[in-house]
């Protein structure tokens, strides 16, 4: 039986925690930040938890997390 394969994207883009829960990084901080205000840049910093929907379908990209 050949070994499952992780999806790379995914692994670039998602870590398991010890604890089970899966964390990633915000979105809209790369670009096009002169429009956006500082409160809204500040509060898009650090991780935050996938939502409980999306934990499924990420779990089967990452086979061996």
């Amino acid at each position: 039986m050949p070994k499952m394969k992780t999806k790379s994207g995914a692994a670039k883009r998602f870590k398991v925690r010890a604890s089970g829960s899966i964390k990633r990084s915000q979105a809209f901080k790369r670009h096009i930040l002169t429009k956006k205000t500082t409160k809204n840049k500040r509060q898009l910093r650090g991780v935050v938890n996938v939502h409980p929907s999306d934990v499924g379908s990420i779990r089967a990209m990452l086979p061996y997390a």
